[in-house]
């Protein structure tokens, strides 16, 4: 459920008046001894309160037997000490009413039953006090700016980060600091750290909606290994959205050995990974695969500002090499960036400043680009002004190192990104630093390998698509219970979906071959007969489907067949008859259905349909519900898209009435989360334009066992 908490914990947590240290050691080198040493070692400016009843003083400072015994009430308490003395000295803090607790010490719910007690008395003090508390089994966190150091991580044992605009967001306090240590090394500042442990209180999801509030944070990285509750995460990602920040996502645990992995990790429960990327999209979180591509593109939005690379972006390239340029060009087309042939003015423009080059896309500057080094000035403006491309990419690979070429080039991109400031100069270079440095100071965005250029861009080009979607349907909708009925069998689920806004053709059910034979004299057309029961979900595994059943005599005979068919394979099952319909072909088959999430709830699903389903898996996922400008985006997201569209001179079919009936999907599933738990609509058959969208079948699954509230 979302923390509906006032929420005192960002100013305890990121920029404490003064800090409590419970168990702190006179060892600068301990747990509890790193936090005191860094405070003074890197000029924290509020009040240091060692706590240890065993020795007089810490490292200098006066030592107190317990917080009872503090001069003032801390903004921050870190905690160092384990199990039932971690909760007590909470209890203490909680009772004085302390902004925010830190626990950095382990041994609670990832060590067992008793540990996991434990942490449960954690989590009650923080919801019966107010107080937050960050972990327990955490590295902490720190306000960069204000020097406030609460964690033990030996990532500031050293030196303090620079102060910037990107902050950290991580479960793993390893791989937060990993990620701070690349952030250091791209010569890029810090604004915010925290590393969220076992979260008995505070989440990564709260922490997101906090630095969305933070006026010194730009771009959030967050590494994730699960989320113990989706509709806490919601709310945070949207806030982030209105503050025009950027979240950028590593998502950790994608395999089912990754998953298992986080589960014994962090004591949380791991989603599908389909699912986590549904929710990222929506709500205009970019997903990256790696701890180093997360770094590079926050470093790309730190630096890129109001410029564009469009959200689906191409590129012109420069380099002073074929080779190089053909492999700019082999990288672009992995991951997705256009490459398309400059207009004949840029080229002309081109060729007239270097003959020799090749200048309809990659740019080949040759040797000359170094021999004649104010060239590029009139390259990079051609290129620029040129608007064939999204983006310029500039291979820099040699010349910053050297020093006269460094002082031209740098003049040159100063000149041309002061004349083109909307479009993005993208560079490829991994040193000098401080030559990198001057460069991001132009907003040029650098990227150390030619693979990571193309596919930063590409992420690039994903945030400005997803910051121009709309935003996740928000519409309340009422729970209400399902009939039995819809679950029993198709003809159910068909009344119950039809009743909700999906159309299916006219059936009936007959429970015997007279009635077969009677219903297809009636209706005089050829029909698809289906045997009705509870207890057979995949009818056709068993011979349970006929097609293309003509006549009143072969109604009967196909009626007694499907009996004897369902008698035979499935001799336990109850028999509610058979259901026959007309038959119905013409259009492009399409699935739809839903699932719930154990963690985000009801999901719906688009697709390529009928016989292909299984074998091409094209298909769309978003959270339920979604409006029908969101299911017409799905569609589009379909690599069989080409096929609704009008592909090959075959007539567009009829997208919108596809997309009513996935929106109408999606809100039954809502409607009736605490009931149904799949939902399967195989195939809907999408007409011409204007023709509509028929359903030809569907199941409707019940919850095995009572859902279970997510836990606060």
């Amino acid at each position: 459920m979302a923390d509906t908490r006032s929420d005192r914990g960002p100013a305890a947590i990121f920029s404490p008046r003064s800090i409590a240290i419970v168990g702190a050691s006179t060892e600068p080198t301990k747990t509890g001894g790193r936090p005191v040493h860094m405070l003074r070692k890197h000029g924290y400016g509020g009040a240091i309160y060692p706590v240890n009843p065993k020795v007089d003083s810490v490292q200098g400072l006066p030592a107190f037997p317990g917080l009872n015994a503090l001069p003032e009430v801390p903004d921050l308490v870190l905690v160092a000490v384990p199990g039932a003395a971690a909760v007590a000295a909470l209890e203490q803090a909680a009772s004085m009413g302390v902004g925010a607790a830190i626990v950095l010490s382990a041994g609670f719910s990832e060590a067992g039953a008793e540990g996991a007690a434990l942490q449960d008395r954690l989590s009650a003090i923080a919801r019966s006090s107010g107080m937050r508390i960050v972990g327990p089994n955490c590295l902490g966190a720190v306000g960069v700016p204000e020097r406030a150091i609460g964690t033990f991580s030996v990532a500031l044992e050293m030196q303090m980060p620079v102060a910037g605009r990107i902050a950290i967001v991580s479960q793993s306090g390893n791989v937060g600091s990993a990620a701070l240590g690349l952030l250091a090394e791209a010569g890029m500042g810090l604004s915010r750290f925290i590393a969220t442990g076992n979260e008995a209180d505070v989440q990564a999801s709260d922490a997101i909606g906090w630095l969305a509030d933070d006026a010194g944070t730009q771009v959030i990285l967050c590494c994730l290994e699960t989320c113990r509750d989706g509709p806490r995460l919601t709310p945070a990602r949207a806030r982030a959205r209105q503050a025009g920040k950027v979240v950028v996502m590593l998502k950790i645990g994608t395999s089912e050995v990754g998953q298992k992995a986080a589960l014994s990790h962090t004591g949380g429960l791991a989603g599908s990974d389909r699912v986590f990327d549904a929710v990222f999209s929506c709500h205009g979180v970019v997903r990256v695969q790696s701890l180093e591509e997360l770094v590079e593109v926050g470093t790309a939005v730190a630096t890129i500002g109001s410029r564009h690379v469009g959200n689906r972006p191409s590129a012109a390239m420069i380099a002073a090499s074929g080779g190089f340029g053909v492999m700019m060009a082999d990288a672009a087309a992995a991951h997705g960036v256009g490459v398309n042939t400059l207009g004949a003015a840029a080229q002309a423009r081109i060729r007239q400043a270097l003959p020799l080059a090749a200048a309809a896309n990659p740019i080949d500057a040759t040797a000359q680009m170094s021999a004649s080094p104010d060239v590029l000035e009139t390259l990079l403006d051609a290129a620029l002004g040129d608007d064939a491309n999204t983006t310029v990419c500039l291979m820099l690979a040699m010349g910053m190192g050297i020093p006269r070429l460094r002082r031209v080039f740098t003049e040159a991109m100063t000149r041309v990104t002061a004349r083109h400031p909307a479009k993005a100069l993208i560079a490829c270079i991994s040193g000098p630093r401080d030559a990198v440095a001057d460069l991001r100071a132009l907003g040029i965005v650098c990227f150390p390998t030619i693979d990571a250029m193309m596919r930063g861009i590409a992420a690039l080009g994903r945030i400005e698509r997803t910051r121009a979607m709309p935003p996740q349907a928000t519409e309340a909708i009422a729970p209400r219970p399902l009939a039995g009925s819809a679950l029993r069998n198709e003809a159910g689920a068909r009344a119950a979906l039809g009743d909700a806004g999906l159309t299916f053709p006219r059936a009936v059910v007959v429970t015997n071959a007279d009635e077969a034979a009677q219903s297809a004299a009636r209706m005089d057309v050829p029909l698809a007969m289906k045997i009705m029961s509870p207890d057979i979900q995949h009818k056709s595994d068993i011979g349970g489907v006929a097609l293309n059943v003509s006549g009143a005599e072969a109604a009967r005979a196909t009626h007694d067949r499907l009996i004897a068919a369902a008698a035979q394979h499935a001799p336990q099952a109850r028999i509610d008859g058979v259901l026959a319909s007309p038959m119905t072909s013409g259009g492009t088959e399409l699935i739809l259905g839903t699932a719930t999430d154990p963690v985000f709830g009801p999901v719906v699903m688009v697709g390529l349909g009928g016989i292909f389903a299984e074998v091409l898996h094209d298909t769309a996922l978003r959270l339920a519900p979604v409006t029908e400008d969101q299911a017409v985006e799905m569609l589009r997201e379909l690599k069989a898209f080409a096929l609704l569209n009008g592909a090959r001179g075959r007539p567009p079919a009829d997208i919108q009435a596809a997309a009513r009936a996935v929106a109408a999907l999606s809100r039954f599933a809502v409607r009736h989360a605490e009931t149904v738990s799949e939902i399967d609509v195989n195939p809907l058959l999408v007409r011409d334009a204007g023709q509509g969208a028929v359903a030809l079948d569907a199941l409707i699954i019940g919850h095995a066992y009572p859902r279970q509230e997510t836990a606060e």
